[in-house]
């Protein structure tokens, strides 16, 4: 277990995901029989930490992730998020999503974006808002109130890049996390977001731990790659359902090319390359834990392994060097959406 921030939770080196739980169109119907099996063994086998959204599923995560929960409530570490356009109004959000969990508190509270007008945009059409979308200043004060009554343990963000973390911590809040992209082929954080999160005590959980699902090994090409998820930087600007907003060349070629060595080096240590890819977070020292959604319990005890696995010294710095070539092409900026000039973290 690891202590989050200057807080008093604990966290596991594994988080479930919730994301898929309560179904839904990104990613297909789950069975709440499932997400309680999940969540049952996810408790048995040491995995506390849980991380959900108000935007996930339209608000069906929660419920899903609540009904799953009963009875077990205090065994958990509970984590959920406010989108960028409802922070003029934290309380009332926090409360839908305590309603919807059925609980009276929440572990952790976070920001899901940062609180700029490309942000706010993905999130509501209302020209207005997006044009004068709340501040900073306003969502801090609002979240330290929620703290101070005890509706929630615990101030976080999500997707935060330097600069936005200095604007919270300049608000005088507790901040005490903070959860972004990191994996073997995204590794933006380390330049500058994860030297600040040091110096300030602020801890880091990984989302997109699997990339979902390619640095499982799943997909052999980029073709094989549903449209709806091949949408980041690493693809090509055509690649998406609809052409991607990055309106970038990709790095499909050599981000293939660390996954067809990463099949082989899960291969000579007898290991999944999922595990391995985990593995390989894990071994960070900056890195509290990291976001795995499991759509079974199989999956779930493979990845649950994967978090107890000693990765050696040398295949840690192996797989830092043939990722290179993906860093370098795609650069700093942590927003794998955008086009690196127009970012929403910074």
């Amino acid at each position: 277990m690891v202590k989050l921030g200057k807080s008093d939770i604990w966290v596991s080196p594994m988080t479930v995901g919730c994301w898929p739980f309560g179904g839904g169109e990104y990613w297909g119907e789950q069975s709440q029989q499932d997400v309680n099996n999940i969540v049952s063994a996810a408790l048995d086998m040491g995995v506390n930490t849980f991380d959900t959204a108000e935007v996930y599923n339209n608000g069906e995560s929660e419920r899903s992730l609540g009904i799953a929960l009963r009875g077990r409530r205090d065994e958990a570490v509970v984590i959920s998020k406010i989108s960028p356009s409802n922070c003029r109004h934290v309380r009332q959000h926090c409360i839908n999503s305590l309603q919807r969990l059925g609980m009276d508190y929440l572990d952790v509270y976070m920001l899901h974006w940062p609180i700029n007008r490309l942000a706010v945009q993905h999130f509501t059409s209302n020209e207005q808002l997006i044009e004068s979308p709340p501040t900073i200043e306003e969502a801090c004060q609002q979240l330290a109130e929620l703290k101070k009554e005890g509706l929630i343990r615990s101030i976080g963000m999500s997707n935060f890049g330097r600069k936005q973390m200095e604007e919270v911590v300049a608000t005088g809040v507790q901040v005490d996390v903070n959860e972004l992209t990191y994996n073997i082929v995204s590794r933006a954080i380390e330049a500058e977001i994860v030297p600040y999160c040091v110096e300030h005590h602020i801890s880091i959980i990984g989302s997109m731990g699997l990339m979902q699902g390619l640095l499982a090994g799943i997909y052999q090409t980029p073709d094989d790659v549903p449209k709806h998820q091949a949408h980041s930087r690493h693809f090509a600007n055509f690649r998406g359902a609809e052409t991607s907003r990055h309106h970038e060349e990709g790095c499909e070629k050599e981000v293939f090319e660390v996954v067809d060595q990463l099949r082989k080096i899960a291969a000579d240590l007898n290991v999944h390359i999922a595990q391995l890819s985990i593995a390989w977070i894990l071994k960070k020292p900056f890195m509290a834990s990291t976001l795995v959604s499991s759509r079974t319990v199989n999956e779930l005890k493979m990845n649950v392994e994967a978090s107890k696995y000693k990765l050696p010294d040398e295949i840690e710095e192996l797989i830092d060097k043939i990722s290179l070539p993906v860093l370098h092409l795609l650069g700093n900026s942590p927003d794998y959406y955008e086009h690196r000039s127009k970012s929403r973290i910074f």
